[in-house]
């Protein structure tokens, strides 16, 4: 068997993509905006700091499979294909992109500032950048519209989201080490 896909690796990403499940419930809307304030990015943020790149595109893919076949676990609970081709639709491809390069970007040893830096510098321009291309598809908006109805409102959370992560990923890193 593989050694980046052994049981316990498995087992650590199939807990994370759970993880993105449950935190994706953890949401509450803006009344200007199409999108939601949640926790997912805090517990995808978590599964690149403890996953290779590899492992992380995987989880990525199979939270999106489990939603795209209508399971509710994108973010308000919501699932199916109707969410990932609305409006926010592109934060959900985004994902899968942002997340194995914050992996990629951590470094090999457990680093609050190197995460830190990797999730704010990497992960959140690049899942704004299909965030706010998504919004201005599904929507008709010109640039300004999209940032200011999916980037402006969210940047102070996901900067304090992804400190949060970096945090915990260096303790859980460390003590799975042990």
């Amino acid at each position: 068997m593989n050694q980046e896909f052994n049981t316990r690796t498995l087992t650590k990403m199939a807990l994370l993509v759970a993880l993105c499940c449950v935190s994706a419930y953890i949401a509450f809307p803006l009344p200007f905006t199409p999108g939601m304030v949640s926790a997912i990015t805090l517990a995808m943020d978590l599964a690149a700091f403890l996953l290779t790149p590899k492992q992380t595109f995987f989880t990525m893919l199979t939270y999106t499979l489990l939603g795209a076949v209508g399971l509710p676990v994108f973010t308000g609970g919501f699932g199916g294909m109707a969410k990932i081709l609305g409006p926010t639709g592109g934060f959900i491809f985004a994902f899968m992109v942002a997340y194995p390069a914050i992996s990629y970007f951590k470094g090999k040893e457990p680093n609050f500032k190197r995460y830190a830096l990797a999730a704010i510098f990497v992960g959140i321009p690049i899942t704004y950048v299909g965030g706010v291309a998504g919004i201005m598809i599904v929507m008709d908006l010109n640039l300004w519209e999209g940032l200011v109805m999916s980037a402006f409102p969210f940047i102070p959370g996901d900067i304090m989201k992804a400190l949060a992560a970096a945090y915990l990923g260096v303790k859980l890193n460390r003590a799975l080490e042990r």
